[in-house]
């Protein structure tokens, strides 16, 4: 794969090369499309979308970074994109149970959370951070990824079913 295609990939139509807060950008756009996905064509979809954006992250990230150990470039958004559909997969699963596809504010909460674990970094976010190899790239977002779906679920549940709302 030439060193153009994996910045495409790995910088997300050059999304990542914007001036600032890549990241943040990235997750948006991601937010953005991973919702169209799930209203649109569905959430099984957006399970196999996921699911095949993490593997290419992690190639095309580790091909990129292959030279270049301890690196993180901020252009790289791919795992945002990646760590993004995670957060949402949790409440495009719930709603999906339910017969029905995703609704505001679930993909909002999901992207406020994922900046917030994304930026912050606890735990094992940050354990993956610091790995220094292209795993930790991605791993990172997957984890914050992980924490944002399981907070957006709780906060859902402590909405519904402890407020009555």
């Amino acid at each position: 794969m030439s060193p153009e295609t994996q910045r495409l990939i790995n910088t997300v139509g050059y999304i990542g090369t914007l001036p600032r807060a890549p990241g943040t950008w990235g997750s948006l756009a991601a937010m953005l499309v991973g919702w169209g996905i799930d209203r649109w064509i569905g959430t099984p979809f957006l399970v196999v979308a996921t699911i095949v954006v993490t593997i290419v992250g992690f190639y095309t990230v580790g091909l990129a970074l292959a030279d270049r150990p301890g690196e993180d470039p901020s252009e790289f958004v791919i795992d945002e994109v990646a760590g993004q559909w995670v957060a949402m997969l949790f409440p495009a699963l719930g709603f999906a149970v339910h017969g029905v596809p995703m609704v505001w504010p679930g993909p909002v909460f999901a992207f406020l959370l994922f900046r917030l674990f994304d930026i912050w970094k606890p735990w094992l976010v940050g354990r993956a951070d610091r790995r220094s190899d292209p795993a930790g790239v991605m791993l990172d977002d997957l984890w914050a990824g992980l924490f944002a779906g399981i907070c957006t679920v709780i906060l859902a549940g402590l909405y519904h079913g402890i407020m009555g709302l």
